[in-house]
């Protein structure tokens, strides 16, 4: 297994827009982002990767991209851009930006040519397909609910969208399509970009014969089996790499819905030459019912700790895995994982933990290192998410018991995520001297950075002894795993070893106190734990964590 700095690394993920506002127009930006750079660095971090900040309509909140070469000025505007490059390089730094290439705006000048007809040359950067207006051509779903065809009266043909009908699918099978995308990379590259997460890069490839998804179909289902892994994925990914990435001493990953145990080693085994990491989503979609997201069901407790011992043994040696538990796309962990009533302090601290042990590398969003929760807005009329807004409005046409539908939203929104981040106790959680672009959570006096940074026993502390923890002990980052216990309903309890040192980790998923196995830890020392106290028992409190070290 080849080292590299980016299998060393923590990475810190801002969402700009709920970051921090400098300008006071109640928008977080760049200048925000930089004001925040030490407190950033203070976290033991070495990569930021920054959800879109480039020109865009923000149907998507930045998703969908008008322009690949502009800083949105609404963020700052490149002027911005190159200071927070610079001063971050300073501070040993590196950024990582967000690639949308599956789908531009529809706002984008390619799309705009691409409408005037056939005989326009930028009419293949799309797929468009004849139709009428009745019938699309098949029975997809979007991301966003609906059909991913738009009909355009005009041309008398529909062109495809995975996601919302301002952003349409671009058509990587035209090779001027991907001359654009590997130019537009070698643009931010040559300014000194770190790497690029690359935004539902597993969906660039499409099937070309459009068939029907199954009658009734999921679309979990149609993401897995049609949406993702099109023929051609593997070698676009080579392409780009050869022609790009390679020159360039950065870091990849891609965000792969659709991608699973069976397809992920081929994005990232380094024989392949093509991505360093990939997000899969098989613990993010584990609470996933029937009808998707918006029907949470009770997590699988033994399902969810599979998910990393598979995928651990998958890349093992091959490829190197992406660890996160949460981003902007998710509700917050510790609402979602753990207790973020009575246990909130405990819970969190519990995933930091996990997080910071396991085989990969970690990935912390925003405001988790202080654990904030979710938002609970009393209405839909606080959400702003187009997921969220649209997912409420099929639910109203489908006639579905709406009081249960809106707990739901409460519990899976996006939005959950992108409420200001919470600094201190004053007006707007010291986000913004303006009104919000979305509400402040409301305990924001009682959940901020400024109360955590004084207070020693803190969430915010804790992930700082943690993330200093694993940058002094490499075999937190490179060494074997195994799960210890996998049956277990409560625990989840892990060895990671190599030739230099052992350490065993156990993490309590309960409210209940549990008792370990004291022949396991017999030679070994109590690294830390979530509790403060000094534990002598081999009781486990609820949702505490703990890490020994092998006593030479």
């Amino acid at each position: 297994m080849n080292r590299k700095w980016w299998k060393e690394g923590i990475v810190y993920q801002i969402y700009p827009r709920s970051f921090k506002d400098s300008s006071g127009n109640g928008i977080g930006d760049i200048y925000g982002i930089i004001e925040k750079l030490d407190y950033i660095k203070s976290l033991g971090v070495n990569m930021i990767w920054i959800c879109p900040i480039y020109s865009s309509p923000n149907d998507d909140n930045g998703y969908d991209i008008s322009d690949y070469r502009k800083i949105s000025e609404e963020f700052g505007g490149n002027k911005a851009f190159d200071i927070l490059l610079n001063e971050m390089h300073k501070r040993d730094l590196k950024l990582i930006m967000d690639l949308v290439a599956n789908h531009s705006s529809d706002e984008h000048w390619w799309f705009e040519e691409s409408k005037k007809g056939e005989d326009n040359p930028y009419h293949t950067y799309y797929f468009w397909k004849k139709g009428t207006a009745d019938k699309p051509p098949n029975n997809w779903l979007s991301v966003f609910s609906g059909s991913v065809w738009e009909w355009d009266p005009n041309l008398n043909k529909y062109y495809l969208h995975s996601f919302t009908k301002k952003q349409p699918d671009l058509n990587w099978e035209n090779p001027k399509v991907r001359e654009e995308i590997y130019d537009i990379l070698n643009f931010w590259f040559s300014k000194g970009v770190d790497g690029f997460r690359m935004d539902v890069i597993s969906f660039i490839s499409k099937r070309l014969d459009f068939p029907q998804a199954k009658k009734g179909a999921a679309l979990s289902e149609m993401m897995e089996n049609i949406y993702a892994n099109g023929p051609r994925i593997h070698e676009y990914l080579k392409e780009m790499n050869k022609k790009v990435l390679s020159k360039y001493d950065i870091v990849t990953v891609g965000e792969g819905p659709g991608v699973n145990l069976k397809t992920g080693l081929n994005y990232v085994d380094e024989k392949e030459k093509e991505l360093n990491m990939v997000f899969h989503f098989d613990h993010l979609q584990i609470d996933f019912g029937p009808e998707g997201k918006f029907d949470p069901q009770p997590i699988d407790f033994l399902k969810f700790k599979k998910v990393f011992s598979n995928w651990d043994s998958l890349l093992r040696n091959k490829g190197w895995n992406s660890i996160f538990l949460g981003n902007h796309d998710f509700s917050r962990i510790v609402s979602r994982f753990g207790n973020d009533q009575e246990y909130r302090y405990e819970s969190a601290k519990l995933l930091a933990t996990l997080l910071m042990t396991l085989r990969g590398t970690p990935y912390v969003y925003q405001g988790d290192e202080i654990g904030m929760t979710n938002v609970k807005y009393p209405s839909i009329e606080y959400y702003d998410d187009v997921e969220t807004i649209n997912a409420w409005k099929e639910a109203i046409d489908n006639k579905k018991n709406m009081e249960k539908f809106f707990e739901a939203i409460q519990k899976q929104s996006r939005d959950n995520a992108r409420t200001p981040m919470q600094w201190d106790n004053k007006k707007n959680a010291g986000f913004s001297k303006a009104e919000p672009w979305i509400k402040v959570n409301d305990n924001y006096k009682k959940i901020n950075v400024k109360n955590q940074e004084k207070d020693l026993g803190s969430i915010l502390n804790y992930y700082k002894l943690l993330i200093k923890l694993r940058k002094e002990n490499s075999t937190l980052i490179y060494g074997k795993y195994k799960d210890l216990e996998p049956m277990h309903t409560k625990i989840f309890s892990y060895k990671r070893w190599d030739k230099n040192d052992v350490f065993i980790i156990y993490l309590n998923f309960s409210n209940c106190l549990v008792k370990i196995n004291s022949s396991e830890i017999k030679d070994y020392k109590l690294v830390t734990s979530n509790y403060t106290f000094a534990k002598k028992s081999y009781n486990l409190n609820p949702w505490e964590a703990r890490i020994y070290k092998l006593i030479k």
